[in-house]
């Protein structure tokens, strides 16, 4: 428990002076945050758009608009949470532009390198296609939400404070989110 603390507070250092560094210009403060985070909100995008084209340009606008916005950026807080919640916004104005119905990931749906068997890995993938496709019948507000506690590793409280929100109606929001995605996946009727 101690290390995780101690790594933490690494990272948050870290962040804060690449984000000094970035203000200052420094190309490759900004390639470390890229590496560092990029495949992250990649994830919290697909999550969101569920079209890897998609969530592709919601993280290349999102480093843009953190690039440009840079001298406004604090480097307090938690960075990665941060992050997250400018994905999940651009996300959420990409989709209503679009106003088309969900995609799904198909044929873009990867499977960890592992020792499992073909039989385990084709099993791994029809459970992420189908995780994908309930998560991507629930309203944004939910899934949002989900995304954000499973995939940011965000607590209730920090999604609650960011969108402002309180934490009872976020809290709700992932409850009736995993409630429907557990119907939706035993194939009950769900109103």
């Amino acid at each position: 428990m101690i290390i995780l603390v101690v790594c933490r507070e690494v990272g948050v250092r870290e962040d804060r002076r690449l984000i000094r560094a970035m203000r200052r210009g420094s190309r490759e403060a900004l390639e470390r945050l890229y590496e560092k985070y990029a495949s992250f909100l990649l994830t919290v995008a697909l999550a969101l758009c569920h079209r890897l084209d998609a969530a592709e340009d919601v993280v290349h606008d999102f480093f843009v608009s953190f690039v440009a916005s840079a001298g406004r950026v604090k480097a307090q807080g938690n960075l990665r949470a941060y992050m997250a919640i400018c994905v999940a916004n651009l996300a959420r104005d990409r989709l209503r532009r679009e106003r088309r119905g969900p995609g799904y990931l198909d044929d873009e749906i990867e499977i960890e390198a592992d020792t499992a068997s073909p039989e385990q890995q084709a099993s791994k993938r029809e459970q992420a296609v189908a995780l994908n496709w309930a998560l991507s019948q629930l309203p944004f507000e939910q899934k949002e939400v989900i995304v954000l506690h499973v995939h940011g590793r965000m607590k209730f409280t920090q999604i609650a404070r960011q969108r402002g929100r309180s934490v009872n109606t976020v809290r709700s929001q992932y409850r009736y989110g995993i409630r429907k995605m557990s119907a939706l996946l035993n194939h009950e009727v769900v109103s």
